[in-house]
């Protein structure tokens, strides 16, 4: 599983992105780093600890770098010479608390560095589709026509629709599962997204009453329906 850095110019701006991503996501597995401030009080950012902190965040799979401002990037960059041996590090130029919610959700999922940095990149179409301006173009997705999908049409009760925790918690419930998930919110005809993207889930601002699409193709098709009918059903 990859690892996560934060690298703010701000300590306690970090720790609360941290707690906002870990409380949005069900027992989130991926490490997460901080790498931020000069002391708990001073603003600033330092290339020793930002690499001090890759060491630490990296399993084996990479690190994926999320930053807030200018020289915090220039720390990132820095620390990348600082390492007495290879990692595997990506640098993001994500928004801080929105990519680093995707890049967890995607991480905690399996996803690799690009898929992870991919999601993380994205992490801005949930509030673009509610503001009406269009999103970041989709990466082609792959189909499989061999078999026919398990479809399924629900009515969507939770009182939050798919809402940063709620979607967060749809997502996390099919990370484990062998089928490909479709989504798709009937009541607006937004969609289909895939079911493992936090950041395209949410562009289907889903509601309270909303009619949700659900297609599933796999072997566990049938266990993704009952959990994604779990998920929007709950209170």
């Amino acid at each position: 599983m990859i690892g996560l850095v934060v690298v703010s110019h701000s300590r306690a701006l970090a720790t609360a992105a941290v707690d906002l991503a870990t409380a949005l996501l069900p027992n989130p597995q991926a490490r997460i780093v901080i790498a931020a401030g000069l002391s708990e009080t001073a603003y600033g950012t330092d290339a020793v600890a930002v690499a001090t902190a890759i060491k630490a965040a990296d399993s084996g799979d990479g690190v994926l770098i999320l930053m807030d401002l200018g020289s915090a990037v220039l720390s990132a960059e820095t620390a990348l010479d600082l390492l007495d041996s290879p990692h595997r590090v990506r640098l993001c130029g994500a928004p801080l608390v929105e990519g680093l919610v995707a890049a967890l959700a995607a991480a905690d999922g399996g996803a690799d560095l690009d898929k992870a940095a991919h999601e993380a990149d994205r992490a801005l179409d949930g509030k673009r589709a509610q503001l009406g301006e269009p999103p970041t173009p989709p990466r082609e997705e792959q189909s499989n026509d061999a078999t026919t999908p398990m479809r399924a049409t629900v009515t969507v009760t939770n009182e939050h629709g798919l809402h940063a925790r709620p979607a967060a918690e749809l997502v996390s419930a099919l990370r484990d599962l062998d089928a490909d998930i479709q989504l798709r919110n009937a009541t607006t005809g937004t969609g289909p997204v895939p079911g493992d993207s936090l950041t395209r889930v949410l562009t289907l601002g889903v509601l309270p009453g909303h009619q949700l699409e659900i297609s599933a193709d796999g072997p566990d098709s049938a266990t993704a329906m009952e959990r994604i009918r779990a998920v929007v059903s709950s209170p």
